[in-house]
């Protein structure tokens, strides 16, 4: 009796599950790659693999070398 009382509850986990996925909001493939595409050329400006980055600012950068004569 048990093992159909485990099923049981697997079955109403899984229809909950459906019911939750059911209720998600989707939105089309191309919608999703337009929002995409006008989220990239809105904030291009501020992207530092388009723009660069700053020589003040640039964690990367060559660390000077010191010498003492």
């Amino acid at each position: 009796m048990s093992s159909s009382n485990v099923s049981l509850t697997d079955m109403r986990r899984n229809v909950e599950q459906l019911k939750l996925q059911a209720g998600v909001e989707r939105i089309k493939v191309s919608q999703a790659a337009a929002e995409l595409q006008q989220y990239c050329l809105q904030n291009a400006s501020k992207d530092a693999l388009l723009v660069g980055v700053p020589t003040g600012s640039n964690p990367f950068r060559e660390p000077r070398s010191c010498s003492v004569f």
